[in-house]
């Protein structure tokens, strides 16, 4: 069975977010639709401050959690920013499944997985036919991430110091080999 939900993960800092987005340059530069949401830390004066969250397709942009966001759940240091996570980041995975090949998710994780409407994004995505290809929390245990990861449908890679320069080709290969009987 061809792997349509291609999944990241790794220890925290290791690159996980930049070998996705390598993936999606290389998938957009051979012509593919992409589309879907990114987050990124935020750093002020060296220190993260918070994340980002980011339409592909549309451009929109909010935050997912920092540091002084004064309602929301708690993870670590930072409130997460529900409001913005539905708005941009639900509404971007949304959008991509209805209107491009790839769907891009970055990052299942444990400040997102505290939406409802994030977890229906998730499902809708993962349920439809398209690829998509996202980044997983290394250790979260959530129900959602474990169904996700045992479907036949799915094939996680781990990112390491020695494979995160060139893991993208092999995942854009992977991507292209689906996207090309589909």
């Amino acid at each position: 069975m061809r792997k349509r939900l291609l999944l990241i993960t790794g220890s925290p800092g290791i690159g996980k977010t930049s070998v996705l987005l390598k993936t999606v340059e290389a998938l957009k530069g051979r012509g593919y639709s992409v589309g879907g949401m990114v987050s990124r830390e935020v750093r002020s004066c060296g220190a993260r401050v918070g994340f980002e969250v980011l339409d592909l397709s549309g451009g929109g942009r909010g935050w997912l959690a920092h540091i002084h966001q004064k309602h929301g759940p708690q993870v670590g240091k930072y409130r997460v920013n529900l409001g913005d996570l539905d708005s941009v980041g639900s509404e971007a995975i949304i959008d991509a499944v209805k209107n491009v090949e790839v769907v891009v998710i970055d990052e299942v994780g444990p400040m997102e997985l505290y939406s409802e409407y994030f977890r229906k994004a998730i499902k809708n995505a993962v349920e439809s036919r398209k690829l998509v290809i996202g980044t997983v929390h290394w250790k979260v245990t959530d129900k959602l991430i474990r169904e996700i990861r045992g479907r036949e449908d799915a094939e996680t890679y781990i990112v390491t110091y020695a494979n995160r320069g060139n893991l993208h080709k092999t995942i854009v290969q992977k991507a292209v080999e689906f996207l090309k009987i589909h």
